[in-house]
């Protein structure tokens, strides 16, 4: 079959209704509002309840964005969750989205790769649309990070959230082949593992009264290490991107990034010499929620009335893994 231009058409999110605040951390943590804002440029973050898994919020996210499309669930060709905490490690969080939507002709998969997950979903489902073999794919971005941080180690429970947010991905039509998918580079570097990781639980360490007393389902973070590699590797897949396709700073309307630190997107921002109004923030609302923050903040920009059809926008992040990656999107509604 001919190669097609992938494009993204619908976007939905979903964030769960609690509200963890950093005045609500001060109760629970030795830490405080100040000391949060300045080092991490987060204000609150949502977290989901008991009886919420991620399924649910991958599934009110795909529900959203199927609406905006006006589309049934019953045209999705295939449904890619990207998230690190699945309900259950089998089967795929993918299977039981596709059921709760009545999605009955797609077929699916997971896909981990952290806080790159989403952008790297997004060019995987971009894929299977440009080969032809597919016509609308639902990529999710769906993490409640709730459920694996240690909510007694100040360093990574001020971080995290809990959300959602799915896009469709289609063909262009006749006259729209400059909009959608550009372009896309990735990277995975191994010997960060060690840096950021949730060290039991697989086939390495399998649970056991030992790991659950020894706190290890939780997330491990040395923040240094992340901190400096993922400055420069968010800086290099941006610029190299750019760069490859013959594009400068000027030519870009936004970056989206992955929203993990504040520090983290001006110190990336100032090295490529883009100013703040082309940076799309909202970590200082949600947090790091994973997967879920590159649809978020596209949302973000769609409400603020900072994304328009035609805009070339640059997606980027840099996750456990270590991951990392970077898209050129020419923005088609």
């Amino acid at each position: 079959m001919p190669l097609r231009q992938p494009k993204i058409t619908a976007l939905g999110c979903y964030t769960p209704p609690g509200v963890l605040t950093n005045f609500d951390l001060e109760k629970m943590v030795k830490t405080n509002n100040d000391w949060i804002l300045e080092r991490t440029g987060i204000a609150e973050r949502h977290i989901a309840p008991p009886e919420m898994a991620t399924s649910d919020l991958a599934f009110e996210a795909a529900r959203a964005a199927l609406a905006q499309r006006g589309m049934d669930a019953a045209d999705v060709d295939a449904i890619l969750v990207c998230t690190v905490t699945p309900d259950m490690l089998f089967p795929a969080t993918a299977c039981l989205v596709q059921e709760r939507l009545g999605a009955s002709r797609a077929w699916g998969f997971d896909l981990i790769a952290a806080c790159s997950g989403f952008l790297y979903g997004l060019n995987t489902g971009a894929a299977l649309v440009a080969s032809g073999h597919h016509k609308n794919v639902l990529v999710i971005g769906a993490d409640t990070m709730s459920r694996i941080i240690d909510y007694t180690d100040r360093s990574t429970c001020i971080l995290f959230g809990d959300g959602a947010g799915a896009m469709l991905i289609e063909p262009a039509e006749d006259g729209e082949e400059g909009l959608g998918f550009v372009d896309f580079v990735g990277q995975i570097d191994g010997s960060g593992a060690e840096f950021l990781k949730m060290p039991a639980g697989g086939s390495r360490v399998p649970a056991s009264i030992a790991t659950v007393e020894g706190r290890m389902h939780y997330v491990h973070q040395e923040g240094q290490q992340v901190f400096k590699y993922a400055v420069r590797k968010m800086f290099d897949m941006c610029d190299g991107l750019l760069r490859r396709n013959g594009l400068t700073i000027d030519d870009l309307a936004l970056l989206i990034p992955h929203q993990a630190n504040r520090r983290i997107i001006d110190a990336t921002a100032e090295r490529l010499g883009l100013p703040a109004g082309k940076v799309v923030i909202n970590i200082e609302r949600y947090g790091n929620t994973t997967a879920g923050t590159i649809p978020l903040a596209t949302g973000t920009a769609l409400e603020e009335g900072r994304l328009k059809k035609g805009d070339l926008i640059i997606y980027a992040a840099v996750g456990a893994g270590y991951t990392a990656g970077a898209s050129l999107w020419r923005w088609a509604y």
